[in-house]
């Protein structure tokens, strides 16, 4: 049986993607990356093409939407997407690198992850000058662009369980639930515990939680 393809209520958040086709490209993606801002843990990136007109009803800012939803949408994405692929840069590569260089390597490698080669990106306000792709800025994509919504949204649960294992490899710290982020609990159990190997060295907060007990 032949499955139906619902199309969006919201075609306005196909726009971007609609005018790459009109360019003459038809592996589209959207690529998005989150995780930059905690203190421990991975950053990690997406690069997803979708059958342009997919209805993914919830889908929205990652940041928006309630975990399960996103673990919902997220499983409707994998599920429908023509390809989809993950990049992950580890906190030693973000303390060496910094985080612009950061966002631009695990961005390359989500698109070097598909099982499929693009043939234009659609990238969240900044481009991604280590690839040789044709490329679109745009500009809160991940608010206004479905491919990077997608993007944003898988990228998001991947972490999200990732540091969920790591909760249990590093119990103490409380990264099931603040997921690495500096939330005073973290920063208590840093001043308790001391650095795991995931947190990120370089970071102001735990520069000075080594220095006070190195004293």
């Amino acid at each position: 049986m032949t499955a139906v393809r619902r199309r969006t209520r919201r075609p306005q958040l196909w726009a971007s993607e609609r005018t790459a086709r009109e360019m003459g490209y038809q592996m589209v993606a959207g690529i998005d990356e989150v995780g930059l801002g905690p203190l421990a843990g991975p950053a990690v990136a997406a690069a997803v093409v979708l059958p342009i007109g997919l209805r993914l009803p919830g889908l929205d800012d990652s940041k928006k939407m309630r975990p399960a939803d996103r673990e919902r949408v997220a499983a409707a994405i994998r599920r429908h997407a023509v390809a989809f692929g993950l990049g992950l840069v580890g906190p030693e590569v973000i303390d060496g690198e910094g985080l612009i260089r950061a966002r631009q390597l695990a961005m390359r490698r989500a698109v070097e992850n598909l099982p499929l080669p693009p043939e234009y990106l659609l990238v969240d306000a900044w481009d991604v000058p280590d690839l040789a792709v044709p490329q679109m800025c745009v500009i809160k994509g991940d608010s206004v662009c479905a491919s990077i919504m997608a993007a944003s949204v898988v990228a998001k649960v991947h972490r999200d369980n990732l540091m969920i294992e790591y909760d249990r490899q590093y119990p103490g710290y409380g990264f099931a639930v603040h997921k690495g982020y500096a939330t005073r609990a973290h920063q208590d159990a840093l001043r308790t515990l001391g650095p795991s190997p995931i947190h990120r060295m370089s970071w102001a907060p735990i520069r000075a939680v080594l220095a006070a007990n190195a004293i």
